[in-house]
């Protein structure tokens, strides 16, 4: 009997994932500009479902307010490069500044359990909106923009966007792999599944929890960073939406809920829903909430949780598993 982490099936995801990394740091050299624009939406749904899905699937923090965070980190990149801040450092610092004020939120939102903090973090996100109108650079909702990328050249800004979003894509996917895979990855999930057990055991439900709502903080700030940069304009009653997070909810139902790999393709199937019926209006937002409830009716693992059920195959070596070995006569 042996334990091991990797299989021949996460070894090639993680081969083929390098190649088309590469391949994608590649596009902008070849592609259309719309293809461009298109690719930083995906990595920024992407980047958006998995910060839902750390707290969430993994921390058992479900919040329907994490457009808290998306839209501070927009507001703080403008309001940094409104200092003479270069926009790009704007946008990574901006995000660190609001993942130390998620610590501070942590402090005491944490307290709360399941629907107090789902509803807290809702309230949250709108005290920040009217706080965020308050301010006469964003001129209450007539709302502002990103000025200071006209410094670049509109063909160089794009590409340096695409590029900021496929870094900050990979770059927050390895990071949340990389706590998934330490003793403290390990701890969220035993906290979520019953955190008075995981306490008894000598678990720091408080601490572990905390260091998950912060990372998410900062990964969903980076993502409002990106989608500011994207669009240019900002304004509050937009970037405050309550609809982001509607749409973090329905990537990782139908994805997978608390799965790695679920997360991903629930932006996949979300992005490529959007390309082809957006332009169907009330109907497009009718039909996702119809598969959002079709899906927690029928496969509520979401389609990788049923995928992985019956295959038995696991892409990301998150978890331990155990080999039997025929002894040799």
């Amino acid at each position: 009997m042996t334990i091991h982490r990797w299989t021949w099936q996460s070894k090639l995801t993680f081969s083929l994932a390098a190649a088309l990394i590469l391949i994608l740091a590649l596009v902008p050299a070849f592609a259309s500009d719309s293809v461009n624009e298109r690719l930083t939406v995906l990595f920024i749904y992407v980047i958006l479902a998995a910060m839902w899905n750390a707290m969430a699937g993994y921390g058992g923090l479900v919040s329907i307010g994490n457009q808290l965070f998306f839209g501070l980190g927009a507001y703080m990149t403008i309001r940094l490069a409104d200092a003479g801040i270069n926009p790009f450092a704007a946008m990574l610092l901006g995000a660190g500044i609001i993942a130390g004020l998620s610590w501070v939120l942590s402090l005491f939102m944490l307290h709360l359990r399941a629907g107090e903090f789902a509803i807290g973090m809702w309230v949250l996100a709108s005290i920040a909106h009217l706080c965020v109108n308050l301010d006469p650079l964003i001129q209450g909702e007539t709302g502002t923009s990103l000025i200071s990328l006209n410094a670049y050249a509109i063909a160089d800004r794009r590409m340096m966007i695409f590029w900021a979003a496929l870094i900050g894509m990979v770059g927050l996917l390895a990071l949340l792999f990389a706590v998934l895979r330490t003793p403290s990855g390990l701890a969220m999930q035993a906290i979520r599944d019953n955190e008075e057990a995981a306490d008894s055991i000598g678990v720091n439900p408080m601490r572990t929890k905390r260091l998950f709502f912060v990372l998410a903080g900062f990964g969903t700030a980076v993502a409002g960073a990106l989608w500011l940069a994207q669009v240019s304009a900002f304004q509050p009653k937009t970037y405050f939406s309550v609809q982001w997070t509607a749409y973090m909810i329905f990537m990782v139902l139908v994805g997978g809920l608390g799965r790695f790999e679920g997360a991903i393709l629930g932006a996949l199937i979300f992005f490529a829903a959007e390309t082809w019926f957006a332009d169907t209006g009330v109907w497009y937002l009718i039909g996702l909430g119809a598969a959002a409830l079709l899906f927690s009716l029928l496969l509520p693992k979401g389609l990788w949780g049923w995928i992985a059920t019956r295959t038995g195959v696991s892409l990301m070596p998150l978890g331990y598993r155990v080999q039997m070995e025929t002894p040799s006569k």
